[in-house]
């Protein structure tokens, strides 16, 4: 099992910047990537970007250029740098952790989610 906590979520005009955390804890050891998800009121959840433990990134196209995905490494702590935020960007971001397994099946873990709200 593998515990997700995030962390920096808040108000923020557009145009600003946030900074969000998520720090996996438990079975770390069978992590094999993290990432950031987000849901708005009303809407599908959709991914905002993704790394995998070999360094790959993924990110959706509405925040390329944007956001900046990052790990560290020792601590199996993903961080997501958002700049020029938009209203739109307005969501509750929930931190995900897979690991894939020698079956071809994937565990998936969700962290209970930070509120991000851009005022315009």
């Amino acid at each position: 099992q593998v515990q997700l906590v995030e962390s920096g979520g808040g108000l923020v005009q557009a145009g600003g910047s946030l900074r969000l955390s998520c720090a996996a804890s438990g079975s770390i050891f069978s992590i094999s990537g993290m990432g950031w998800y987000r849901q708005a009121p009303g809407k599908k959840r959709e991914l905002v970007a993704t790394i995998s433990f070999g360094g790959i990134t993924n990110y959706a196209d509405s925040v390329k250029g944007r956001f900046t995905i990052s790990r560290e490494t020792a601590k199996t702590t993903v961080h997501l740098q958002m700049s020029s935020l938009k209203p739109e960007d307005t969501a509750d971001y929930l931190c995900n952790a897979y690991e894939d397994l020698w079956d071809n099946t994937r565990n998936v873990y969700w962290g209970q989610g930070t509120q991000v709200t851009v005022s315009s």
